[in-house]
C-alpha cells in the first residue's frame, strides 16, 4: 500500500498530523524496540512511535548496544505487552515478526498494516562478536525500513 493512501485514509487529505504507530514484535525486546527508536529519532514531526509485544520480555542489551553505537538511546524504552485500546488507536501497525503478524490482535479496518519480516537475532549463540552482528544486521535492516517508510512519507507530504 501506498504511504500516501496511509496518510490520507488515517488523518484526511491535506491534514499534516503526526501518523501514530505502532510496531509489533514477540518479545517487545529488540526488533520493535529499535524500530521505536529509529522512527523517534528519524521520523521527529512526521510519526509519533509506539511498540509492544505478545508478551513484554525487557529490553534486550544487546539492542540497546547496537543502537547506542549509533547515537539512539533506546535504554529507558520500556518493553510492553500490546494494550488494545492502544492498538486500536493506532493509524499503522507495523509488524516485524510472523509470529506477531498471525497473532496480532483485531484491529479495524481503518488502521492500516504492514509486515517487515526482520530476522530476530535474539536466539543467536556463539562469541560476541557474532552475536553482536546479528544484532547489527537487524539494526541496519530495520533503519533501512524506517528510512525508506520516512522518505515515502515525506514525498507524499510535498
Amino acid at each position: 500500500m501506498l504511504i500516501s493512501k496511509i496518510i490520507i485514509e488515517a488523518k484526511g487529505k491535506g491534514v499534516r498530523q503526526l501518523i501514530k504507530v505502532m510496531f509489533l514484535c514477540t518479545g517487545n525486546s529488540c526488533r520493535s524496540q529499535m524500530a521505536e527508536g529509529f522512527a523517534r529519532k528519524l521520523g521527529k514531526g512526521l510519526i509519533k512511535p509506539f511498540s509492544a509485544g505478545l508478551m513484554a520480555a525487557g529490553v534486550n542489551p544487546w539492542a540497546i548496544a547496537v543502537m547506542r553505537e549509533i547515537g539512539i538511546d533506546i535504554s529507558r524504552q520500556e518493553s510492553k505487552e500490546i494494550n488494545e485500546d492502544l492498538l486500536r488507536n493506532m493509524d499503522l501497525v507495523i509488524t516485524l515478526c510472523d509470529n506477531a503478524a498471525e497473532a496480532c490482535p483485531w484491529t479495524p479496518p481503518r488502521i492500516k498494516r504492514l509486515h517487515w519480516p526482520v530476522k530476530d537475532p535474539v536466539g543467536t549463540v556463539g562469541s560476541d562478536k557474532k552475536i553482536m552482528q546479528e544484532f547489527r544486521r537487524a539494526r541496519d535492516e530495520i533503519k533501512n525500513m524506517i528510512e525508506s517508510f520516512i522518505a515515502d512519507m515525506k514525498a507524499e507530504r510535498e
